[in-house]
């Protein structure tokens, strides 16, 4: 194909100038994509921006107020049940200990 393109009266002036608009085409093409791509990427950062932190900080809030308040329970509640109940498990087996030593 070069050889028959080197022979004088070859269109090569034609092929090339098709193969040139070809190309600008293609760039023309490669362009609009990415144009496309950079508006993608901006209205993907917007959305993370304004809708999803929202989300993870609410979440993050609801975390923080559930950790503070399962605090709260085990400091006011559930410690001196616990305290109690020790403390009730020890008179009962002690009572038991008496009686044993009682008969």
């Amino acid at each position: 194909m070069v050889i028959w393109l080197s022979q004088p009266g070859a269109p090569t002036e034609t092929l090339r100038d098709i193969f040139i608009i070809l190309v600008a085409f293609e760039f023309m093409i490669i362009g609009i994509a990415l144009v496309v791509l950079v508006i993608q990427l901006a209205r993907l950062v917007n959305l993370l921006n304004n809708e999803v932190r929202p989300i993870l900080d609410s979440a993050n809030e609801a975390a923080n107020t559930m950790r503070g308040t399962a605090r709260f329970l085990s400091d006011k509640l559930v410690n001196p049940v616990v305290k109690v109940n020790a403390g009730m498990a020890a008179a009962r087996r002690a009572l038991d200990l008496l009686k044993f030593w009682g008969r």
